[in-house]
């Protein structure tokens, strides 16, 4: 029993709280990163260093001297490497350790870019111009902004109306707005292959609804035969919305609350897609 105890105490006297903070530090870290580069093109990078680190490895189990010098040059420099591949993410991350770090979305600020979604939505409806709009939540959505024309602007409802008139240049395809900016304009998005969807649902419908069965984001769409506004959200699209129930599902999709729709309006909207 004594010597347990004594093992017991030399553990813990070796087992300093600075140890936990740095193993919380750096898995915070290595968690934070893996966050900001989900969903890009960086991820592919990642493992492509992953495998080039196996790769090593095994090279040098196998004695493949040539092949293992060759590694070790190029793995030599890889905090250089790892600057110019990922100088971009590198920037951003560092935006916003400067800007927000932990805090999250300025409440007020995103009081104000849904105000002015719903508002170019209920201009664009009465005019009965067609337009998709996809807000980004927690799964990333810059493997499609990569793909269409970067605008990185605030969000207002007259830039929106602009974007979308049929004579813009950029109309076709959708907008995207991540980080409370419209990120990406003609941006293409998958179509669902749900064979159960209404066979009135356009083309608009069924991007936005592809979209929603991959990702968590939220989707707005602007009807350009009917006017009418409809958003998808988890496969699911809720239709024949007025400005003023628009903006109620928005701010409580957007509110983190399981990303459930109020029951009240769920009661009342026809649904097309999954049951």
């Amino acid at each position: 029993m004594e010597s347990l105890i004594t093992a017991l105490d030399s553990f813990f006297s070796d087992f300093w709280w600075k140890d936990v903070l740095d193993i919380l530090a750096v898995a915070f870290i290595l968690y934070w990163t893996l966050l900001l580069i989900r969903g890009t093109r960086a991820l592919q990078m990642v493992f492509g260093l992953v495998v080039l680190g196996a790769g090593y490895l095994l090279a040098q189990g196998a004695e493949m001297s040539t092949l293992v010098w060759i590694l070790e040059n190029f793995l030599g420099s890889i905090v250089l490497v790892i600057v110019i591949l990922f100088q971009n993410e590198i920037r951003h991350a560092l935006a916003l350790v400067g800007t927000n770090p932990l805090t999250g979305s300025n409440p007020s600020e995103q009081r104000r870019v849904l105000d002015e979604i719903v508002r170019a939505a209920g201009s664009l409806s009465n005019r009965r111009i067609g337009a998709l709009v996809a807000l980004e939540r927690s799964t990333g959505l810059k493997n499609y902004i990569q793909k269409g024309t970067g605008i990185d602007a605030a969000v207002s409802k007259d830039l929106l109306m602009s974007i979308f008139m049929p004579f813009s240049p950029i109309h076709d395809g959708a907008v995207v707005i991540s980080g409370g900016k419209i990120a990406a304009a003609q941006v293409f998005f998958p179509l669902t292959l749900n064979p159960r969807l209404e066979k009135i649902l356009g083309t608009r419908h069924r991007a936005a609804l592809g979209l929603t069965e991959e990702t968590d984001a939220v989707v707005i769409v602007v009807s350009e035969e009917t006017g009418k506004i409809s958003l998808a959200c988890e496969g699911r699209i809720y239709s024949r919305l007025e400005p003023d129930e628009l903006k109620r599902l928005l701010e409580k999709l957007l509110a983190g609350e399981n990303g459930q729709a109020p029951k009240s309006l769920i009661e009342r909207l026809r649904f097309a897609g999954r049951s």
